[in-house]
C-alpha cells in the first residue's frame, strides 16, 4: 500500500468572498501550470501538468444538534505523467 505524504496542509475560517477571491486566483495559477502555496515558513511549488483529474465531492454529516455539509475540490496527477484523464461536470 503507498504512503501518503502531506506536503502542505492549511485550514482556517474565512467569509465566503474571501473564499472566492482565493479560488480566483488558485484558478488563474492552475491555467498558468504552477502553484505556489504559502504559509508563514511553509513553502512548496507544485508544477500542474496539462491532465489533471478533477475530483468533486459533496457530503453530509448529521450530528446530534447540527448538520454539517462540505464540498471538497481535488486535482490529483501523476508526478512526470502529462496523459492523465478528466472528471466531465453534469
Amino acid at each position: 500500500m503507498a504512503k501518503e505524504v502531506v506536503l502542505f496542509k492549511s485550514e482556517e475560517p474565512k467569509n465566503l468572498l474571501d473564499v472566492a477571491t482565493f479560488l480566483h486566483q488558485l484558478a488563474d495559477k492552475l491555467a498558468q501550470g504552477q502553484v505556489i502555496l504559502r504559509q508563514g515558513n511553509d513553502e512548496i511549488t507544485l508544477d500542474i501538468p496539462n491532465k489533471v483529474v478533477l475530483e468533486l465531492k459533496a457530503e453530509e454529516e448529521v450530528k446530534k444538534k447540527k448538520t454539517q455539509r462540505s464540498l471538497e475540490i481535488e486535482i490529483e496527477w501523476l508526478v512526470g505523467d502529462d496523459s492523465g484523464g478528466g472528471v466531465i461536470l453534469g
